[in-house]
């Protein structure tokens, strides 16, 4: 039964990676969390159980989706190239930092950075274009930013990348396929660091590597991958407006359920 919830879960979190730049991960980590809770994962490692296994399946939902907008010509691949090199140094730093959070302080965290997404996407906030792209150092230095903080809350980093790219005149559909492109390194690194830095944990379920935990990986990269091509289409053919403000509504209900 578990592995439907885990097949189900990747349909939609492919879908959000091709529609909104999204790795998916706001809504895995949330789901994980519920399914390893009923499964009865120790405590002390179920949240980061939830968030490496979030980045791992970033991975698959990634490669999919930036080939459909590679494959459309969006994804501007020097502003990917730079913003990648923070990415990585950020990455790590951000699984690390994470590690050393307990689990149901990392969960509050998560919660309102859900709340935060979800105003974002009900109110259609977007900062306004301020001009042209930094430099090479400024990607760099946003790319550690997003790096670390998508560690943390085990996403792909669209929520912050696009806002970024856009902010800087970037158009939005170039911004959306940028962002799954930088969504692909953030993923490999983080979930990387997730499995060394759990690799000796004795709490761990089993079939767990690191903080991975494999069945949920599998059951979710393998829809993913199929939905996120589907999502990527969408992305340049429809008004995301409702999805964005029903999708708002459920980022509200799971933020406040991991305050209260």
């Amino acid at each position: 039964m578990e592995f439907v919830l885990y097949l189900l879960l990747g349909a939609c979190a492919g879908v959000l990676a091709g529609l909104f730049g999204v790795g998916g991960g706001i809504i895995i980590v949330p789901v994980l969390v519920f399914s390893f809770t009923l499964q009865g994962f120790d405590a002390s490692v179920l949240t980061h159980l939830a968030v490496g296994t979030s980045l791992a399946t970033i991975v698959f939902t990634s490669i999919n989706a930036v080939l459909e907008h590679h494959r459309k010509g969006a994804v501007q691949w020097p502003i990917f190239a730079w913003m990648t090199l923070g990415i990585l140094l950020g990455a790590g730093v951000g699984a690390k930092t994470a590690s050393l959070i307990q689990g149901p302080q990392l969960q509050k965290i998560i919660g309102v950075f859900a709340l935060i997404i979800a105003a974002q996407m009900a109110l259609d906030l977007k900062p306004k274009a301020s001009g042209a792209l930094p430099g090479k150092p400024a990607l760099i230095g946003a790319g550690g930013v997003i790096g670390w903080a998508s560690a943390i809350f085990g996403i792909g980093g669209g929520s912050l990348t696009v806002p970024f790219l856009t902010w800087r005149g970037l158009p939005m559909q170039r911004a959306v396929a940028t962002s799954s492109a930088c969504g692909l390194p953030i993923a490999l690194a983080s979930a990387l660091s997730f499995v060394l830095l759990g690799w000796h944990d004795p709490n761990l379920p089993p079939h767990s590597l690191g903080f991975v935990y494999l069945p949920a990986l599998v059951g979710i990269a393998v829809t993913s991958m199929f939905f996120a091509r589907f999502g990527a289409r969408l992305a340049h053919k429809l008004s995301p407006r409702l999805l964005k403000r029903l999708f708002a509504a459920l980022l509200f209900c799971v933020g406040l359920s991991f305050l209260i």
